[in-house]
């Protein structure tokens, strides 16, 4: 049991990190001018072109699912898809460390959806966090570079509740529990590719790559934030649960803003400071009132 749960530690650390790296590789792809939904559809089809083929032919992992795991797969796909969208959009509105540290509220989404449709209850814990939570919210308010601008918060929260409805399916619906987390990161991989497919018009208006730093960036987006952080999500919900892996999450954000700070100039400034504190001692309230 201490093996499964260490293991478990370790993937969702491993996890909140490497999906902490989405500013890293996304913002100087828009930099340099490409749009969200090319940037996506390229971090995308990589990741589903080399995670596949380390399945295929080194894992040797079967990739053949049911025609109702399809269906459960695409929603999955699609929740995953549009928090990446909403995510990415918001680096255009506010400070990419900023928009991660709001991103993080995401647990206390989680235990509301919980207590509504999965019979939880709503605690006092979970009402100081959300207090706790807004406050932070506020003080960032033109803490960054940009103002924390009505579109960036709501693309965030957007972005957090589809992630929040993401883990809570992975760990309630009975099919998705019986697939392979390989199989279960594979399709969801895949599946999302649709989404940027058709928003992009059939391909019709995609931008092409037409640098080698738009390449490596790409590269880096499918290796880091998607195909280790899901992976390693998926894994972690699983041998440690939604919670602790929530709790391990807090080092997602608190990556975002040390690329943010080092790399791309984002300011970070005691009101700032006091506002990710809060955010993340909300989200703590919350995911360690079951681990005491």
């Amino acid at each position: 049991m201490r093996k499964y749960k260490t293991k478990g530690f370790l993937n969702g650390i491993f996890g909140a990190m490497s999906y902490g790296t989405n500013p890293l590789f996304a913002l100087p792809m828009f930099t340099i001018g490409m749009g969200v939904n090319s940037v996506l559809f390229y971090r995308y089809l990589f990741a589903v072109l080399i995670y596949g083929i380390w399945l295929k032919f080194f894992k040797k992992i079967p990739l053949k699912i049911k025609t109702v795991e399809f269906f459960y797969l695409a929603f999955l796909a699609i929740l995953f898809a549009l928090s990446s969208i909403m995510l990415f959009q918001s680096f255009k509105y506010i400070d990419s460390g900023l928009a991660c540290t709001i991103l993080f509220v995401y647990p206390i989404i989680v235990a509301v959806i919980s207590a509504l449709f999965f019979k939880e209850k709503v605690t006092k814990t979970v009402v100081l966090a959300i207090l706790l939570t807004s406050v932070g919210i506020f003080l960032l308010y033109g803490a960054g570079n940009t103002p924390l601008n009505l579109k960036g918060v709501v693309s965030v929260f957007a972005s957090a509740f589809s992630y929040a409805l993401y883990m809570v399916f992975v760990k309630n619906l009975k099919i998705i529990k019986q697939i392979k987390y390989e199989k279960l990161s594979f399709y969801v991989m895949l599946m999302g590719l649709f989404v940027f497919i058709v928003n992009l018009k059939f391909c019709t208006i995609l931008q092409p790559m037409n640098d080698w730093r738009l390449f490596a960036c790409a590269i880096g987006l499918a290796l880091f934030p998607t195909i280790i952080s899901l992976e390693t999500t998926n894994v972690a919900i699983r041998l440690v649960g939604s919670t602790t892996t929530a709790i391990l999450g807090a080092l997602e954000p608190l990556t975002a803003i040390f690329f943010g700070v080092l790399l791309f100039g984002e300011t970070l400034t005691i009101k700032t400071s006091i506002g990710i504190a809060l955010i993340i001692s909300g989200v703590l309230f919350v995911v360690l009132r079951k681990n005491k």
